[in-house]
């Protein structure tokens, strides 16, 4: 089957897709399954994309990328290896690699691994066939389609992407490696879904990327739903490496029960335009949740991250540190949300979000925000936005530092707060190098510069101290 073309994309255009390949969408469906498609294609029906007009989005102009001609593929592509597309350049990182091609899961071998240990990794549309009683219980149930379009539009129409099953009691031993690769002749529209469930007592790490391997636009709607069983423990990575042509919208909910432990990182180091959704809701007590963000934006490019944490549960711990470094003409929007419900007791939220702009050109939208509806309660929130610390400067270059060189260090001491938070020693190591060269703005770090790339034999040690700076 050939794509189908969008020209441009359209609330009424992707009705009519909808209609016409509706029983192509929804042949393996199960009746629940069918019935959240009927759902959330009336709540798109009725939201269509959202606009400047929404307070949620009045920073952040998705217009011109919804203008573009794209594909849009309503079956797999024929590459049928993911190595073939995939490479990891992370040294040393081992992890079980998974990938995504176009927004349909790919494998060489067979689309659903059932591991000794009870794991189930593979393939969500194959998942919904043999797993139902896994899958069905989650699926949709997590996602706010009657206010999201975009989760809306997802819910109808997405027929595959990845399933991570970890049982009760069971702690992965190596971290799963979710690749998500765009390679496309043509500008492409994809959408995906993805579903991971951590057992009761279960232990995951996950490292979910977002690659493109061309120069060609695309559009990304991405929906993942993650539930976090009673005292489970996830540390979750989202790593956005996309060219200047691409638009990504990535929603993810989390759904952590009693006990349950979050870690989240969101690195974002390139994209014309990113749009993070981040939902996190305490469904039981005793719960903790850290978010870490890290956006470098330069040229015209647009980050904007949105992050709603629902403390729906007494004796909850929630941590959000957002830092931003915006150069040129780039904007970023952070938009922080915490919801302290009446019976969340002892709830104890912090907010921060920290952004520096190099030109008087970039430009940061923050608005954090705490709803509260308990005194019980310890909360704050803050935002800060300048400029480079003239004294910090002043310190550096009266060690012999060149300005260049001093102007470096410093955005990468503001930007190391975060990346050290990175827990899988390859993994932060690989991330450092990259912000060094996202920060200089080149493909290869130049013999001069001052930060030099690290590798685990030989680490990157500094000889000043970066307390003062």
């Amino acid at each position: 089957m050939e794509p189908m073309v969008l020209t441009p994309i359209s609330k009424e255009r992707l009705l009519d897709l909808y209609q016409e390949n509706r029983s192509s969408l929804s042949a393996d469906d199960s009746p629940a399954v069918r019935a959240n498609r009927e759902k959330a294609l009336d709540s798109f029906r009725k939201l269509g994309f959202p606009d400047k007009k929404m307070e949620d989005w009045r920073n952040t102009d998705i217009s011109k990328s919804l203008g573009l001609a794209y594909d849009y593929p309503l079956q797999p592509s024929e590459e049928d290896d993911m190595q073939k597309v995939f490479r990891c350049n992370i040294p040393h990182l081992d992890t079980a690699v998974i990938g995504q091609l176009n927004g349909w899961f790919v494998s060489k071998d067979v689309p659903l691994m059932e591991l000794g240990n009870g794991i189930i990794i593979g393939s969500l549309a194959e998942a919904m066939k043999k797993y139902p009683h896994l899958v069905e219980p989650h699926l949709g149930n997590y996602t706010d389609v009657e206010s999201n379009g975009f989760a809306a539009l997802n819910t109808a129409f997405a027929t595959d992407g990845t399933f991570i099953y970890i049982p009760d009691g069971v702690k992965s031993e190596k971290a799963v490696q979710l690749v998500n690769v765009i390679q496309h002749r043509e500008n492409i529209f994809i959408q995906s879904r993805n579903l991971i469930i951590l057992g009761k007592e279960a232990k995951l790490t996950v490292v979910h990327c977002d690659d493109s391997y061309d120069h060609q636009p695309s559009f990304s709607n991405i929906v993942t739903e993650i539930v976090v069983g009673e005292g489970a423990f996830l540390d979750h990575y989202k790593l956005q490496n996309l060219n200047n042509n691409s638009t990504l919208v990535s929603s993810t909910w989390f759904h952590l029960e009693r006990e349950a432990k979050l870690e989240s990182h969101y690195l974002s180091l390139n994209g014309a335009l990113l749009r993070n959704n981040t939902y996190v809701r305490f469904n039981g007590s005793f719960g903790s949740a850290n978010i870490y963000g890290l956006y470098l934006m330069d040229n015209r490019q647009h980050i904007d991250n949105y992050v709603a944490v629902d403390h729906a549960s007494p004796d909850c711990i929630s941590n959000e540190l957002f830092k931003g470094i915006l150069d040129e003409h780039a904007t970023g929007v952070f938009n922080g949300h915490i919801l302290v419900q009446r019976d969340a007791q002892r709830t104890n939220a912090s907010q921060n979000n920290r952004n520096l702009l190099l030109t008087d050109t970039a430009k940061i939208n923050s608005k954090p925000f705490l709803e509260i509806y308990n005194d019980d309660v310890k909360c704050s929130h803050g935002s800060t936005t300048g400029q480079l610390d003239e004294t910090a400067m002043f310190y550096l270059r009266q060690r012999g530092i060149g300005e260049d060189n001093a102007r470096m260090l410093l955005m990468f001491a503001f930007a190391d707060e975060v990346v050290s938070k990175i827990a899988i020693e390859p993994l932060r190591y690989r991330i450092e190098d990259m912000v060094k060269k996202r920060l200089q703005g080149e493909l290869q770090i130049c013999e001069q510069c001052v930060l030099h790339c690290s590798t685990p034999e030989h680490p990157m040690e500094f000889k000043i101290d970066l307390s003062k700076i």
